[in-house]
Protein backbone atom coordinates (compact mmCIF):
# COMPACT_ATOMS: atom_id res chain seq x y z
CA UNK A 1 0.00 0.00 0.00
CA UNK A 2 0.79 3.53 -0.70
CA UNK A 3 -0.33 6.20 1.10
CA UNK A 4 -1.66 8.47 -0.47
CA UNK A 5 -3.63 11.20 2.08
CA UNK A 6 -5.51 11.41 5.10
CA UNK A 7 -8.63 12.08 5.86
CA UNK A 8 -8.57 15.43 7.84
CA UNK A 9 -12.27 15.73 9.21
CA UNK A 10 -16.09 15.37 8.05
CA UNK A 11 -17.52 18.01 5.70
CA UNK A 12 -21.11 18.18 5.62
CA UNK A 13 -24.12 16.44 6.84
CA UNK A 14 -24.19 13.70 4.12
CA UNK A 15 -21.43 11.21 4.94
CA UNK A 16 -18.83 13.54 2.71
CA UNK A 17 -14.63 13.57 3.92
CA UNK A 18 -12.34 15.97 3.70
CA UNK A 19 -9.34 14.68 2.52
CA UNK A 20 -5.94 16.45 2.28
CA UNK A 21 -4.20 14.60 -0.20
CA UNK A 22 -0.37 13.54 -0.74
CA UNK A 23 -0.27 13.58 -4.29
CA UNK A 24 1.81 15.98 -7.01
CA UNK A 25 -1.47 16.90 -8.19
CA UNK A 26 -4.83 17.62 -5.81
CA UNK A 27 -6.79 15.53 -7.40
CA UNK A 28 -4.76 12.67 -8.04
CA UNK A 29 -6.78 10.50 -5.42
CA UNK A 30 -9.46 11.14 -7.65
CA UNK A 31 -8.33 8.82 -10.27
CA UNK A 32 -8.80 5.70 -8.35
CA UNK A 33 -12.49 4.55 -7.27
CA UNK A 34 -11.48 2.18 -4.96
CA UNK A 35 -10.13 3.40 -1.55
CA UNK A 36 -7.95 1.55 0.91
CA UNK A 37 -8.71 3.30 4.93
CA UNK A 38 -6.72 2.15 7.36
CA UNK A 39 -8.49 0.20 10.47
CA UNK A 40 -6.71 1.94 12.72
CA UNK A 41 -4.56 5.02 13.95
CA UNK A 42 -1.88 3.10 15.29
CA UNK A 43 0.13 3.88 12.36
CA UNK A 44 1.35 0.56 11.19
CA UNK A 45 0.69 -0.07 7.54
CA UNK A 46 0.15 -4.30 7.74
CA UNK A 47 -2.32 -5.57 4.99
CA UNK A 48 -4.93 -6.46 7.18
CA UNK A 49 -4.94 -2.96 8.97
CA UNK A 50 -6.94 -1.93 5.80
CA UNK A 51 -10.42 -1.84 4.73
CA UNK A 52 -11.11 -1.18 1.09
CA UNK A 53 -13.76 1.09 0.30
CA UNK A 54 -15.57 2.39 -2.53
CA UNK A 55 -15.27 6.18 -4.24
CA UNK A 56 -18.60 7.69 -4.99
CA UNK A 57 -17.98 11.05 -5.81
CA UNK A 58 -15.14 13.95 -5.01
CA UNK A 59 -14.17 16.97 -5.95
CA UNK A 60 -11.05 19.86 -5.42
CA UNK A 61 -11.65 22.51 -3.24
CA UNK A 62 -8.49 24.59 -2.70
CA UNK A 63 -5.46 22.36 -1.70
CA UNK A 64 -7.97 19.96 -0.21
CA UNK A 65 -10.30 16.83 -1.49
CA UNK A 66 -13.93 16.66 -0.91
CA UNK A 67 -14.77 12.92 -0.95
CA UNK A 68 -17.91 10.55 -0.54
CA UNK A 69 -17.97 7.17 0.12
CA UNK A 70 -20.13 4.25 -0.55
CA UNK A 71 -21.91 3.38 2.38
CA UNK A 72 -20.57 7.05 4.42
CA UNK A 73 -24.22 8.30 4.48
CA UNK A 74 -24.12 10.96 7.38
CA UNK A 75 -21.78 12.92 9.43
CA UNK A 76 -21.32 10.72 12.33
CA UNK A 77 -20.04 7.79 9.79
CA UNK A 78 -17.73 10.36 8.14
CA UNK A 79 -15.69 11.49 12.00
CA UNK A 80 -14.88 8.23 12.05
CA UNK A 81 -12.64 8.38 9.46
CA UNK A 82 -10.98 11.69 10.65
CA UNK A 83 -7.30 11.16 11.12
CA UNK A 84 -7.56 8.07 9.19
CA UNK A 85 -4.94 7.44 6.39
CA UNK A 86 -6.32 6.65 2.62
CA UNK A 87 -4.00 4.17 0.36
CA UNK A 88 -3.53 2.62 -3.19
CA UNK A 89 -2.13 -0.50 -3.81
CA UNK A 90 1.25 0.03 -5.26
CA UNK A 91 0.58 -2.23 -8.35
CA UNK A 92 -2.24 0.25 -9.10
CA UNK A 93 -0.44 3.07 -9.52
CA UNK A 94 1.45 3.94 -12.84
CA UNK A 95 4.60 2.93 -13.35
CA UNK A 96 7.74 5.22 -12.83
CA UNK A 97 9.74 6.91 -15.21
CA UNK A 98 12.21 4.46 -16.23
CA UNK A 99 15.57 6.80 -15.38
CA UNK A 100 17.79 4.43 -14.32
CA UNK A 101 17.74 5.41 -11.05
CA UNK A 102 15.37 4.53 -8.28
CA UNK A 103 12.34 6.41 -9.04
CA UNK A 104 9.39 7.13 -6.04
CA UNK A 105 6.19 8.46 -5.85
CA UNK A 106 5.81 11.90 -3.15
CA UNK A 107 3.64 9.75 -1.30
CA UNK A 108 6.90 8.00 -0.63
CA UNK A 109 8.42 10.59 1.13
CA UNK A 110 5.82 11.64 3.84
CA UNK A 111 7.90 10.97 7.26
CA UNK A 112 11.02 10.88 5.72
CA UNK A 113 13.78 12.27 8.05
CA UNK A 114 15.37 15.54 6.37
CA UNK A 115 19.43 15.54 7.39
CA UNK A 116 21.17 18.39 6.02
CA UNK A 117 25.23 18.08 4.75
CA UNK A 118 26.07 18.83 8.50
CA UNK A 119 24.41 15.65 9.81
CA UNK A 120 21.82 17.94 11.78
CA UNK A 121 18.38 16.62 11.48
CA UNK A 122 15.78 19.15 10.51
CA UNK A 123 12.60 17.17 10.28
CA UNK A 124 10.45 14.55 8.63
CA UNK A 125 8.80 15.52 5.68
CA UNK A 126 4.78 16.30 6.42
CA UNK A 127 4.27 17.00 2.58
CA UNK A 128 5.34 18.35 -0.68
CA UNK A 129 3.48 21.14 -3.17
CA UNK A 130 4.10 23.25 -6.33
CA UNK A 131 4.97 26.23 -6.43
CA UNK A 132 5.44 26.34 -10.60
CA UNK A 133 8.98 27.23 -10.50
CA UNK A 134 9.47 24.14 -8.09
CA UNK A 135 8.49 21.54 -5.83
CA UNK A 136 8.87 22.32 -2.15
CA UNK A 137 9.12 19.97 0.60
CA UNK A 138 6.89 20.79 4.39
CA UNK A 139 9.26 19.48 7.30
CA UNK A 140 7.97 19.85 10.37
CA UNK A 141 10.15 19.56 13.77
CA UNK A 142 8.66 16.41 15.13
CA UNK A 143 11.72 14.97 16.75
CA UNK A 144 11.43 13.47 19.72
CA UNK A 145 14.40 15.30 21.42
CA UNK A 146 14.29 18.88 20.89
CA UNK A 147 18.01 18.44 21.63
CA UNK A 148 18.79 16.61 18.26
CA UNK A 149 16.51 19.70 16.35
CA UNK A 150 19.07 22.64 15.10
CA UNK A 151 15.32 24.56 15.58
CA UNK A 152 13.83 23.32 18.58
CA UNK A 153 11.33 26.27 17.68
CA UNK A 154 10.31 26.07 14.72
CA UNK A 155 7.67 24.30 13.94
CA UNK A 156 8.17 23.70 9.80
CA UNK A 157 10.54 24.29 7.05
CA UNK A 158 9.59 24.85 3.49
CA UNK A 159 12.81 23.28 1.31
CA UNK A 160 12.56 23.91 -2.48
CA UNK A 161 12.84 20.65 -3.94
CA UNK A 162 15.55 21.02 -6.35
CA UNK A 163 17.45 18.25 -7.24
CA UNK A 164 21.29 18.48 -7.12
CA UNK A 165 21.23 22.03 -5.79
CA UNK A 166 19.57 21.54 -2.58
CA UNK A 167 18.39 17.84 -2.43
CA UNK A 168 21.09 15.81 -2.51
CA UNK A 169 20.04 12.03 -1.94
CA UNK A 170 16.68 10.99 -1.65
CA UNK A 171 17.37 7.33 0.18
CA UNK A 172 13.91 5.60 1.17
CA UNK A 173 15.96 2.60 2.03
CA UNK A 174 17.37 4.47 4.69
CA UNK A 175 14.14 6.37 5.52
CA UNK A 176 16.29 10.10 4.72
CA UNK A 177 16.58 12.85 2.70
CA UNK A 178 20.29 14.75 2.51
CA UNK A 179 19.17 18.46 1.94
CA UNK A 180 22.15 21.40 1.72
CA UNK A 181 19.96 23.72 3.64
CA UNK A 182 20.22 25.56 7.08
CA UNK A 183 17.33 25.51 9.65
CA UNK A 184 17.49 28.88 10.18
CA UNK A 185 16.88 29.84 6.34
Amino acid sequence: MIVMGHVVNAFGIQGWIRVYPYTEKVDGLLDYSSWWLEKNKTGETKSSDWIEMQLVSGRVNGTLLDAKLKGCNDRDQALQYKGLKIAIPRNQLPDLPDSGEAGYYWSDLIGVTVVNLDGVKLGTVAGLFETGANDVLRVQNTLQDAAQSAAPDAKELLIPFIESAVIKKVDLKCHEILVDWEPDY
